[in-house]
């Protein structure tokens, strides 16, 4: 009996994650068509969310305890409060603190839920939520069919909020469509997963039903064709590119995928085949031409630049942001409302440089090192793991890296999708035993061992062995 009391917390934070996932799936939903007058609120309806699972996970002694959070959590405090002592002069105490407020929540609220999913979850766990994402894919690729042959002004093509604007346009009197999300933005995380995960499947044998697979493969092929966006296509093929490290570390696993080649080659010939799909395919590529044609650059140059461009911009802004930054939330659409009653961008529309020009060139500078190392660290943990065998981890670190290093955290969906799909990559790297190895199964994935921890600290924490397949890098 005791055994089941213990477990309930690992139980109950195991939920509130699937709860989140499912808020940030369908969280446009209720900002567009189910209550658009209350769409400002649940813009933040995850938060309540995150810091129940960080309660819980506090209690079911699996919250993080790392150099990670230790330095996240000493830049968060110095960043809030410089943005304190340099808006005071200019703002009532209200618009300050829901200003500043807003941007401590966008950098830093929801970044350690990234740890607490990876020690909280394991791959077994990472499947399941697979099977969901790519069955759910198939509805969502119906959604943005629909989306892209209905006028821009159609109630299916709203956008969030009681306001008359539109959608994103495509080209060709079309809107980049949204599906269930406010945005495209998270068409083009969700296309991202969906592929890590057929990939996945691909690769390995038995982890999803035939009928699954066809039928995800051939949604995702829709979706790309249909979305008027760029990043979607880009973002897929960043997660097909996994498969170079494959060739070089696991080759074996390359024989599984040609197995499961009969597969593209009728998704493809069915795709091909649509009306819906062919015209998309026009938008997106008459979109490919003429920002190519009005940059004067190739496409594959102007892809290159789209990846990359945030990066120079962010250098080029640290001798223009003051030493303490304009203040945390200036440059987010949310921060910009509380302050104008818009949403708009006061700052600049790119991540790093709105993080240099809110917080000044040091801080701001220390929370994209910690970005930028963080998501090297991952990579270099999925390498680890797909030594030992396990490709998975590498699939959705594809899927996740460009979000946590470049992603806009001022709009909560790439923010949710960063840190979500990051989770999991770390979550895929604990293996459940096998009770007939004579190795316990347990119910959570094992606490791994701190770094450097003494003898003294351990025993007062009663860390437990290390899982299978060990890698403490979430602890370091």
């Amino acid at each position: 009996m005791q055994s089941r009391t213990d477990e309930r917390p690992i139980i109950y934070l195991k939920r509130l994650i699937w709860l989140y996932f499912w808020l940030l799936i369908f969280e446009g939903t209720f900002r567009k068509w189910i209550l658009p007058q209350y769409s400002d609120i649940l813009l933040v309806i995850r938060d309540p969310v995150v810091l129940a699972i960080y309660a819980m996970a506090i209690k079911a002694k699996v919250f993080p305890r790392n150099n990670w959070i230790l330095s996240l959590g000493i830049i968060a405090m110095l960043s809030w409060l410089v943005s304190l002592i340099v808006l005071e002069p200019y703002l009532s105490i209200e618009p300050l603190i829901l200003i500043t407020g807003f941007g401590f929540r966008s950098n830093f609220l929801h970044l350690p839920l990234i740890f607490v999913i990876g020690k909280a979850l394991d791959q077994e766990d990472v499947k399941k939520l697979g099977w969901w994402v790519l069955l759910g894919l198939i509805p969502m690729c119906v959604l943005l069919a629909l989306q892209f042959n209905a006028a821009p002004d159609a109630f299916i093509n709203r956008t969030a909020g009681l306001g008359e604007t539109q959608q994103i346009t495509a080209g060709g009197g079309k809107i980049r469509p949204p599906g269930t999300f406010s945005f495209v933005s998270g068409v083009i995380y969700y296309a991202a997963l969906s592929a890590a995960y057929l990939l996945y499947a691909s690769l390995s044998r038995g982890v999803y039903r035939t009928w699954l697979l066809y039928s995800a493969g051939l949604a995702l092929v829709v979706t790309i064709g249909v979305s008027g966006s760029r990043s979607v296509l880009l973002a897929v093929l960043v997660v097909l590119s996994s498969l170079l490290a494959i060739i070089v570390y696991r080759p074996s696993a390359i024989n599984q995928f040609g197995r499961n080649l009969l597969i593209v080659v009728v998704v493809l010939l069915v795709a091909t085949q649509l009306p819906v799909f062919k015209e998309g395919i026009q938008v997106l590529s008459d979109r490919f031409t003429a920002v190519a044609e009005a940059e004067e650059k190739t496409i594959a140059g102007g892809l290159l630049e789209r990846t990359f461009g945030g990066f120079t911009e962010g250098i080029l802004f640290m001798s223009q942001a003051p030493i303490g930054g304009y203040g945390l939330g200036i440059g987010t659409n949310g921060g910009a409302k509380f302050l104008t009653g818009r949403a708009v961008y006061l700052l600049t529309e790119g991540e790093w440089g709105r993080v240099i020009l809110e917080s000044g060139p040091i801080l701001g500078l220390a929370f994209l090192a910690w970005r930028t190392l963080l998501t090297l660290n991952f990579g270099l943990f999925s390498l680890r793991q797909l030594k030992q065998g396990e490709i998975l981890p590498l699939m959705l670190y594809a899927a996740g890296f460009i979000s946590l290093l470049t992603g806009q955290f001022g709009q909560p969906t790439n923010l949710g999708f960063a840190t979500f799909v990051c989770g999991l990559c770390l979550a895929a790297g604990n293996i459940r035993t096998s009770p007939k190895s004579g190795s316990q199964v347990p119910s959570a994935p094992a606490l791994p061992r701190l770094a450097r921890r003494s003898r003294y600290a351990a025993g007062l924490h009663s860390v437990p062995a290390a899982p299978r397949h060990p890698d403490d890098f979430v602890d370091r």
